[in-house]
C-alpha cells in the first residue's frame, strides 16, 4: 500500500539543524522522486525548524521558496541540513541542503515570518486570470463519483502511469471541453488519501500538473505519438500568499502555462488558488524536457547530473 502524503513527506530531527527524509518509490516519476514532494519537504523542514529551533522568532510561515535542483534524487534516505542565514524581526531566511549517498542534490532558501501578525499597506489590484477558467465546480462531492458538472470532469486516462506513479496518489479534474487554449493547464486537485492540503502541501501542488506541451505537440507533429517525455526541474520559486486552515482544504486549484519552449528547455508559470477564488501561491520553473531514459539511465562517477 502506497505511504499517505504525510507519511511521504515526514521528517526526523537528528539534532538542532539537521534532519532526515525517506523519499517513496510510490511518489515518484520513474526512478527520481517527483520534484513537488521534494520541495513539500523542505516545506516542512523549514516550518519544523522554525517551530523548534527558531520558536523564539515567532515566524511560523514560509513565505517564499527559492530550489536549485543540482542532481537528480533518488528514493531512499536523504538528509537535509539548515544553516540560519538571516533571523530578523519581520522575516527570517534559513539555507537547506538536502543530501544523498554524499551528493548535494538540491539546494534552497527559504524565508520566514507571520502572516497572521503581518501588516502594512494591502490594495486590490485588477488582476485576473487571462484567458478566464470555465466557472467552478458547483458541487465538488460530485466530481469523484461519475460527475455531471457540465465544465469540469475527472482525468481517469492518465497516461504513462506506470512511469509517472504520483499520478495515482492525487485526483486530477479538468476542464471537460478541454483546455481553453494550448500550452495552459487548468485543474482542480485533490489527494487521493482523501488528505488536506495544507500550507506544506504547497510545494506538491504548485509541481504537479498534466504536460503543458502534448496540444503544442500535436498541433506541431500531427498524429505523431505523444513521447513520454521527463521534465526535471532545474528551478523552482514558490511565493506564498495565504495561510490556508489548520484542518488543510480538500481542493486547490492550479493554473499552469509556458510561454517558451526552446532547446528542450521550457518556463511554467503557476497560480495557485483556493475554492472562493483567492490566490494561495504563485511559482514559477525553469524545467528542461528530455526523453525518459534519462530519468531511468544508471547514475555516472556518483554524480548523476540531470
Amino acid at each position: 500500500m502506497a505511504p499517505t502524503f504525510a507519511e511521504a513527506t515526514a521528517i526526523t530531527a537528528l539534532d538542532s539543524h539537521t534532519y532526515s527524509s525517506n523519499l517513496n518509490t510510490e511518489w515518484c516519476v520513474g526512478s527520481v522522486p517527483h520534484g513537488g514532494v521534494v520541495t513539500s519537504v523542505f516545506l516542512r523542514v523549514a516550518t519544523t525548524h522554525f517551530r523548534t529551533t527558531l520558536a523564539t522568532q515567532n515566524q511560523p510561515h514560509t513565505v517564499s521558496l527559492h530550489l536549485e535542483f543540482l542532481r537528480r534524487t533518488q528514493e531512499g534516505p536523504a538528509t537535509l541540513v539548515v544553516r540560519d542565514v538571516k533571523l530578523g524581526r519581520q522575516t527570517s531566511t534559513i539555507h537547506v541542503v538536502l543530501s544523498q549517498d554524499g551528493r548535494d542534490e538540491v539546494v534552497g532558501y527559504l524565508t520566514h515570518s507571520n502572516i497572521d501578525t503581518e501588516t502594512g499597506l494591502s490594495l486590490k489590484t485588477p488582476w485576473s486570470l487571462e484567458p478566464p477558467p470555465p466557472p467552478s465546480p458547483a458541487n465538488f462531492a460530485e466530481l469523484l463519483t461519475g460527475g455531471n458538472d457540465p465544465n469540469w470532469i475527472e482525468q481517469t486516462d492518465k497516461p504513462f502511469p506506470k512511469f509517472r506513479k504520483i499520478s495515482q496518489r492525487v485526483r486530477t479534474v479538468l476542464p471537460r471541453k478541454g483546455q481553453v487554449i494550448s500550452g495552459l493547464i487548468d485543474e482542480w486537485l485533490r489527494l487521493d488519501s482523501g488528505e488536506r492540503f495544507t500550507n506544506e502541501s504547497v510545494g506538491l501542488v504548485c509541481d504537479h500538473f498534466p504536460s503543458v506541451l502534448e496540444d503544442l505537440w500535436r498541433k506541431a507533429e500531427g498524429n505523431k505519438p505523444f513521447p513520454p517525455f521527463w521534465y526535471p526541474t532545474v528551478v523552482l520559486n514558490l511565493d506564498i500568499k495565504k495561510v490556508l486552515p489548520p484542518e488543510g482544504v480538500e481542493w486547490l486549484f492550479v493554473r499552469v502555462r509556458t510561454k517558451s519552449v526552446k532547446n528542450g528547455r521550457m518556463d511554467l508559470e503557476v497560480v495557485i488558488s483556493d475554492e472562493a477564488g483567492e490566490v494561495v501561491a504563485l511559482s514559477n520553473h525553469v524545467a528542461l524536457v528530455v526523453g525518459s531514459e534519462r530519468n531511468l539511465a544508471a547514475r555516472r562517477n556518483d554524480q548523476a547530473k540531470i
